[in-house]
C-alpha cells in the first residue's frame, strides 16, 4: 500500500501551515510547556518558537526538546546532524513575490509555476525529520526565475523555472490583458539514489533488524515542462488567470493540464484563492510529482514500495480534476481544501482539509486538519489508517500572552536501519500544553 504523509505533520508549526498564503512578519516569542504521549509512551515537553523580522530580513528559530520518565532526551530529537542545524527554522530576506526572495530552512508548501510538476512540496514530511532547504526567486517583471533545493544534507529533489512575459518587450507592452501573457519553462529532478527504483523483492531467508525487501535504486529521475498563462483580470483587488502546462517525465509518461485561477484581496475583510483544473494523463504518468507526500512517498524498504514504482506499473490513460479553495475572514477564519480525483479509477482520491479559527482578542482558538489518499468514497474518507494524518488543537487564551490547549495528531515517524531511513510508520500523539505567546 501506498504511504503518504501529510502537509502537516508538524504538530506545533501551525504557523506554517499558512505559509503558503502570507509570510510571518510580526515579531514574537513563542514558548511552550507540556507533555506528550507518542504511542502511549509520556514524555515532558519544552518548545521554544521565537520569530524575528527587521526590514526584508526574517529569522524563525525551533528549539523541541522531549524528555522520558527517567529524564533522558528522546533519541529522535537529535539523532543526526540536521537535527541540530534545523533548530533554524528559516532564514529569509524579502517576501515571495518581490523582485528578490531567498529563504534557507524548511520548506513548507513550495509551488513552481501553476504546480503541474512541483506542488506543495514539503522537504520534512516528519516532525523527527527535519531538513534545511532553499528557496530562491527573482522577479524583474518581464522575465524571472523560481527555484527551490530540497535538503542540503544529501542529494534530493530541485526545481528551476524560468518564465518571461514576450510582449512586454514589444510595442504592445501597454496593451491590457494581452501584455501579461506569460510564458515558462521548468526542469526538475531528484538526485537521490533511490528517485528511480527498477526492482523490488523480498529477502529470503528474513534477517532480523534489516528491512524485509529490497529495492534496486537506479538514480535520477528527471522532469521537463512548459507553461502558458493568460491574466484575463489582473488588478490590486481581483486576478483571473487561464493556463496551461504540459510535462514529460524523462524515461515515462507525459500529461497535460489546463485551468483557471482566481485571487480575490479585499484588504483585510476577505480573501479568497481557486484554481479549477482539468487533467489529461497518458500511461505512466502521475501529475504534480514532486508533492507535500514525496519524501514518503519516494521509497519504504518496510512494504517495499517506491513512487517510481507506482508510476512504471501505472499502464493506463487517465483524465481527471483538481480544485483547491482557501477562503480567509477578516484575518480571523481560515479554511483551505483541496482535492483531487482520477474518471476511471474509484480509489485515486486525494484530498487535504485545514482549518483555523484564531480571533485576535477572543479566548479561544481552534485548528484542525486532515489528509487522507486513496480515497474512494465518503465512508473511506472519515477512516483513519496508514492512509491518513490528522491534527486538531483546541485551546483557551485565559491572558493574551497565555494559551492553554491540547493537541492531537496521527503523524508518521521514521524507521531506521542505522542512519539510514527505510520507512515511515503512523505515530500517534496527545500533547496537553501550556504556551507563552510575546509579540513585540
Amino acid at each position: 500500500m501506498r504511504m503518504r504523509a501529510l502537509l502537516i505533520c508538524s504538530v506545533l508549526l501551525v504557523t506554517d501551515l499558512s505559509a503558503q498564503f502570507q509570510t510571518p512578519t510580526q515579531n514574537q516569542i513563542q514558548a511552550g510547556l507540556g507533555m506528550t504521549w507518542i504511542d502511549n509512551q509520556r514524555y515532558f515537553a519544552f518548545r521554544l518558537r521565537p520569530e524575528f523580522s527587521i526590514s526584508n530580513v526574517g529569522i524563525g528559530l525551533d528549539l523541541n526538546l522531549e524528555f522520558d520518565s527517567t529524564g533522558s532526551l528522546r533519541k529522535e530529537n537529535f539523532n543526526e546532524f540536521t537535527d541540530y542545524v534545523s533548530i533554524i527554522r528559516y532564514l529569509r530576506y524579502g517576501q515571495e513575490f518581490e523582485t528578490f526572495y531567498v529563504k534557507l530552512g524548511s520548506l513548507d508548501y513550495t509551488t513552481l509555476g501553476h504546480g503541474s510538476i512541483i506542488n506543495s512540496y514539503n522537504n520534512s514530511p516528519s516532525f523527527d525529520t527535519r531538513r534545511i532547504g532553499m528557496q530562491f526567486n527573482l522577479n524583474f517583471g518581464r522575465v524571472g526565475v523560481q527555484s527551490m533545493y530540497g535538503n542540503f544534507g544529501q542529494a534530493g529533489v530541485i526545481g528551476l523555472r524560468a518564465y518571461a512575459r514576450p510582449l512586454q518587450f514589444t510595442s504592445l507592452t501597454d496593451v491590457p490583458i494581452l501584455s501579461d501573457f506569460e510564458i515558462g519553462a521548468t526542469y526538475a529532478a531528484d538526485y537521490d539514489t533511490y528517485a528511480k527504483v527498477d526492482s523490488s523483492y523480498l529477502v529470503v531467508p528474513f534477517v532480523p533488524g534489516q528491512p524485509p525487501y529490497k529495492l534496486h535504486g537506479i538514480g535520477t529521475l528527471q522532469i521537463l515542462g512548459a507553461d502558458i498563462g493568460l491574466p484575463l483580470i489582473r488588478g490590486d483587488v481581483e486576478n483571473l488567470e487561464l493556463y496551461a502546462d504540459v510535462v514529460k517525465i524523462l524515461d515515462f509518461g507525459t500529461g497535460f493540464a489546463t485551468g483557471i485561477l482566481f485571487r480575490l484581496e479585499a484588504r483585510s475583510l476577505l480573501s479568497i484563492r481557486t484554481r479549477l483544473e482539468r487533467r489529461f494523463n497518458e500511461e505512466h504518468y502521475l501529475p504534480s510529482y514532486f508533492n507535500s507526500f514525496y519524501e514518503l512517498e519516494r521509497v519504504n524498504q518496510i512494504t517495499g514500495t517506491a513512487k517510481s514504482l507506482i508510476l512504471r506499473n501505472f499502464n493506463a490513460y487517465s483524465k481527471g480534476i483538481y480544485g483547491d479553495l482557501l477562503v480567509r475572514i477578516i484575518n480571523t477564519f481560515d479554511i483551505f481544501g483541496s482535492y483531487q480525483q482520477l474518471d476511471d479509477i474509484p480509489q485515486s482520491g486525494d484530498f487535504h482539509l485545514w482549518t483555523e479559527l484564531a480571533p485576535k482578542d477572543a479566548p479561544v482558538l481552534a485548528r484542525a486538519g486532515y489528509d487522507k489518499i486513496g480515497v474512494k468514497d465518503f465512508s473511506d474518507l472519515v477512516i483513519t489508517d496508514d492512509r491518513a494524518l490528522l491534527y486538531a488543537e483546541l485551546g483557551y487564551k485565559p491572558y493574551p500572552f497565555l494559551i492553554v490547549s491540547t493537541i492531537y495528531r496521527w503523524t508518521y515517524t521514521p524507521i531506521r536501519q542505522g542512519d539510514n531511513i527505510v520507512g515511515y510508520e503512523p505515530q500517534r500523539r496527545i500533547e496537553p500544553k501550556v504556551s507563552f505567546v510575546y509579540e513585540f
